[in-house]
C-alpha cells in the first residue's frame, strides 16, 4: 500500500519515530499488580519494549484525517487518538510535533490559528487532495485503534477491582466492630473460601 507520506524524511530523527509504541502508562494492564491484558499478548506490560502501533507514514496520515475533521492543536491530537483507542495508545509529543512540522513543510497543513501555548493546523486543498486517494487507508488505521479499544473493553478488569475492594472493605468494617468474635472470623473466612471455590469452578 503506498502511503502519503514517505519515510525518507520527516522533520524528526529515524530514532524519534521510533520509540516503542508510545502507549502512556499501562493502561488497564496492571490487574491487580500484575502483568495483565492485551499490550501483554504482543509483547511485556509496564516497564517492558512494547510494539509500534504505527510507522510515521502511516501516523502522519491519521493525524491529516483527524486535521480534516476540523483545526488540531498536537496535544488535541493526541488526545483524540487516546480516546479512539480506548486508552491503549496515546503518541508521545516527541513524535507528533516533528510530524506536524513536516507535514506543514509538505503543505497538506497550515498553521489555522496561534496562542502563547498552541499552534492549531487545518488541513489544506492539496492535503484534502491527497487524503481522498488514501480513505482506505485511513479506515484500516482506525480500525487498528478501534480494535485496541474493543480489546480493552473486553479485558478491562475494572469490576473485579471494584468487586475486590468492596469485599475487602465491608471485611475490614466488619472485623472492626465491637462485636467481633472468634465465630465471626470463622464465618467470614468461610464466605470467601467458598466464593474462592465458586470462582475455581466458574465456567461462563
Amino acid at each position: 500500500m503506498r502511503h502519503l507520506f514517505s519515510h525518507s524524511r520527516c522533520g524528526a530523527s529515524r530514532e524519534d519515530f521510533a520509540r516503542g509504541p508510545f502507549g502512556r502508562g499501562a493502561g488497564f494492564g496492571d490487574f491487580l499488580g500484575q502483568g495483565f491484558g492485551p499490550r501483554g499478548h504482543g509483547g511485556p506490560g509496564r516497564g517492558g519494549r512494547r510494539r509500534r502501533l504505527f510507522d510515521q507514514a502511516e501516523l502522519q496520515t491519521l493525524l491529516l484525517s483527524l486535521i480534516a475533521e476540523q483545526p488540531r492543536h498536537g496535544y488535541d491530537l493526541i488526545r483524540e487518538i487516546d480516546a479512539l483507542s480506548g486508552g491503549e495508545y496515546a503518541p508521545s509529543p516527541g513524535v507528533v510535533y516533528p510530524a506536524l512540522t513536516y507535514m506543514e513543510e509538505q503543505g497538506v497543513i497550515a498553521v489555522a490559528s496561534t496562542d502563547a501555548a498552541r499552534k492549531s493546523y487545518e488541513i489544506t486543498e492539496e492535503g484534502r487532495s491527497q487524503l481522498a486517494e488514501h480513505e482506505g487507508e485511513v479506515a484500516h488505521l482506525r480500525q487498528r485503534l478501534s480494535k485496541l479499544a474493543e480489546t480493552r473493553e473486553k479485558f478491562d478488569p475494572a469490576p473485579l477491582r471494584r468487586a475486590m475492594h468492596s469485599l475487602k472493605s465491608a471485611v475490614f468494617d466488619r472485623l472492626s466492630s465491637d462485636v467481633t468474635n472468634r465465630e465471626t472470623i470463622l464465618g467470614l473466612a468461610e464466605i470467601i473460601d467458598e466464593a474462592t471455590r465458586k470462582v475455581e469452578r466458574y465456567e461462563p
